[in-house]
């Protein structure tokens, strides 16, 4: 599978998205934030040699074929790369819908500026759409009921 290549009309649609979480951060960091967030989906996308639809790779990875690329691998792999970087208007959580569900369960990475509740935050999701980053606000994603997963190391 060829590696989505983003367009710069998506880095700053997610950078103007994290600026307005909290305008006391500035532009800049936002836009630095949005194309490290773009860049790392692609990393990760090689890493972990996608196939589509992102069922079937999660079929040729619960049989051993592909060794990551779960909906979780992803939001591990975001949260640590991020939180690495030390951002100062801006935290990190993990979020899951359907959690103990072994055919329906997902999860993803918020962000949201610093002191602020993941419920105001930003979806990124690269998995739903196979390396393609999906972003949106937690409140207009209706697709999932997300839950806080505090207990897997995101406070």
């Amino acid at each position: 599978m060829k590696v989505p290549v983003p367009k710069e009309a998506h880095i700053q649609t997610l950078a103007q998205d994290l600026h307005h979480l909290d305008k006391q951060n500035t532009y800049a960091e936002a836009l630095a934030l949005s194309q490290d967030i773009f860049a790392q989906t692609s990393t990760l996308s090689k890493k972990f040699k996608l196939t589509s639809p992102p069922q079937y790779h999660n079929l040729l990875v619960n049989i051993g074929v592909k060794e990551k690329g779960l909906c979780y691998h992803w939001s591990d792999a975001l949260y640590g790369h991020l939180n690495a970087k030390h951002y100062k208007g801006f935290a990190f959580h993990l979020l899951g819908a359907n959690i103990g569900k072994y055919w329906t369960e997902h999860n993803v990475l918020v962000v949201v500026a610093k002191g602020q509740s993941w419920k105001e935050g930003i979806i990124l999701d690269p998995w739903r759409d196979s390396g393609t980053l999906y972003f949106s606000k937690v409140k207009e994603d209706r697709k999932y009921d997300w839950k806080h997963r505090s207990q897997r190391g995101c406070f």
